[in-house]
């Protein structure tokens, strides 16, 4: 149910359905219905620029603590899952881009460091592996990077955290690397709070641009990708403040 309505209100699909409801009122009272048409319209058009969607991203990429603690230095790597996608071939699904994102970023940080990692994720789709068990494999066969531990139950970033600290703390870990997209390490970090680990951000390469041009000034499809990632993102901060 939250991803039907997360689906539904952020942007741009949001957009649209304010569009619809705009219009539905607009039957009776036209006035009323035209300022919600109007508003998403002009929604639309802005987030479809890279340098608006640029901005909202940006601020969520910005000042991450990404040098570890010289007294409590990481003793593992939690690398967090995105999504999958199901495939034909066996074994019937793969990493999705955004997981790809991470575990590149993973496995070139554990060859850096040799610290052990640990993939979480639980399954997001039904009849599906959990993701973590499926960033196991990508690591093993794709980056031939083995991950000694999976954390395989949870539903969401904030279950990621809490799942993970525990099967790391059982094994003595009390400092860790988390790996994920820079826009959703602050979220990340909120989730790990109170766990008992010390978190160190290890993010992949930042989206937003930090020196927008011209072309920024076009419309793109992709603006409303980045756009649907900060909106999201700032969405679960507020939430997750309040947890």
């Amino acid at each position: 149910m939250k991803s039907i309505l997360l689906a539904l209100a952020m942007p741009p699909t949001g957009f649209v359905t304010l569009i619809i409801a705009g219009l539905l009122l607009g039957g009776r009272r036209f006035r009323l219905g035209r300022y919600p048409v109007l508003a998403s319209v002009a929604g639309l058009l802005l987030f479809s620029l890279p340098i608006v969607s640029d901005s909202a991203l940006r601020p969520l990429e910005s000042d991450l603590p990404t040098a570890p603690p010289a007294d409590h230095p990481p003793q593992a790597i939690i690398v967090l899952g995105a999504e999958v996608i199901r495939d034909r071939q066996p074994p019937g699904v793969r990493p999705g881009l955004l997981t790809l994102d991470r575990l590149r970023a993973a496995a070139a940080l554990q060859r850096q460091t040799g610290l052990p990692i640990l993939a979480a994720g639980g399954t997001t789709q039904p009849d599906t592996e959990a993701v973590g068990l499926v960033m196991q494999q990508s690591l093993r066969d794709d980056f031939q990077t083995p991950a000694r531990w999976v954390e395989a139950q949870s539903l969401d970033t904030w279950e990621n955290a809490r799942f993970s600290a525990d099967i790391l703390r059982a094994e003595g870990i009390t400092s860790v690397y988390v790996v994920t997209h820079a826009w959703h390490m602050k979220r990340a970090l909120l989730a790990f709070r109170g766990t008992g680990l010390t978190v160190t951000a290890a993010p992949t390469p930042l989206d937003a641009t930090d020196r927008p041009d011209l072309l920024d000034l076009l419309p793109r499809a992709s603006a409303w990708q980045t756009a649907y990632y900060a909106m999201h993102e700032w969405v679960g901060l507020v939430w997750y403040r309040f947890r």
